[in-house]
């Protein structure tokens, strides 16, 4: 039986493995990168199944590639079908992109047109997951630097109308909504306003590195001020959901996310307590 998340998160990282089994952490579930823990045995799953037992978990993939042309790899959702199984986790999440095609990897999370042809595509590769997970999948929206000219939507039209037809939810990265925005020119608060509320399974936060014209999302700084101010506008949009901050590099000690993540739940205790007032 999956358990029910709620509050304030982290991603789980080596780096804080022995944090969270030395003492109780001011955080409420954690997030792990599923592919760490696909191989059987060893030190990833020792302190998983240690940790587990005090923190409620998701689960939140990078390989999926649920957006490329080759078919999907039925061994590697055996896997993951298989974590989620011995971990319990709240969902089970990936990108909304594609990572490689003709079996190549590119190691990068790349956006897709956003056309008809792109949605007629994804339907029944979300509806193929879904059926092996025996659960809504959750696809996060991914930070971009290019657009294409196939565009005829755009991207929260086409996050929106993929909610429709395929009952999949939404893990919604207010970072890399912000970021996009700069790249490309729009509105963010469109995009977060655009976003169906009972749909959005959780929140992202993260750093990102700004080179003034554009912006690259790399997950090694503090949450930005532009971005905190839009996960506000996204609270007093959406209500309460679950929200973790993403570090990846420049990791630093376990006492200063959890600081940084104070500043979420401070955040997040002043605007809906002003929305519930204006309500």
């Amino acid at each position: 039986m999956s358990k029910v998340i709620e509050g304030f998160g982290l991603g789980l990282r080596t780096d804080h493995y022995g944090d969270f089994v030395a003492a109780p952490q001011g955080v409420d579930w954690l997030e792990i990168i599923s592919e760490n823990y696909l191989v059987d045995g060893g030190k990833p799953l020792h302190f998983l199944d240690r940790i587990r037992r005090d923190y409620p978990m998701v689960m939140h993939g990078v390989s999926l590639s649920i957006g490329s042309n080759d078919v999907l790899d039925q061994s590697y959702l055996r896997q993951i079908k298989a974590l989620a199984e011995r971990i319990e986790p709240a969902w089970v999440s990936d990108h909304l992109c594609w990572t490689g095609t003709d079996s190549v990897n590119l190691h990068d999370l790349l956006p897709l047109p956003y056309n008809e042809a792109a949605l007629q595509h994804l339907a029944p590769r979300v509806a193929q997951v879904q059926e092996v997970l025996g659960r809504p999948l959750v696809l996060e929206n991914v930070s971009s630097y290019v657009r294409y000219r196939a565009d005829e939507m755009s991207e929260w039209e086409f996050i929106c109308e993929l909610v429709a037809r395929t009952g999949c939810e939404i893990l919604l990265d207010v970072n890399n909504v912000y970021v996009s925005s700069v790249n490309h020119g729009f509105d963010p608060h469109r995009f977060i306003d655009a976003m169906p509320a009972a749909a959005v399974r959780q929140i992202h936060l993260a750093g990102h590195e700004d080179h003034g014209t554009y912006i690259i999302d790399t997950h090694d700084h503090p949450v930005c001020a532009a971005v905190w101010d839009l996960y506000a506008h996204t609270l007093q949009r959406l209500g309460p959901v679950p929200t973790m901050i993403e570090r990846d590099d420049n990791i630093p000690p376990l006492s200063e996310l959890i600081d940084e993540l104070d500043v979420a739940r401070a955040l997040a205790g002043s605007t809906l307590s002003d929305r519930r007032h204006a309500a």
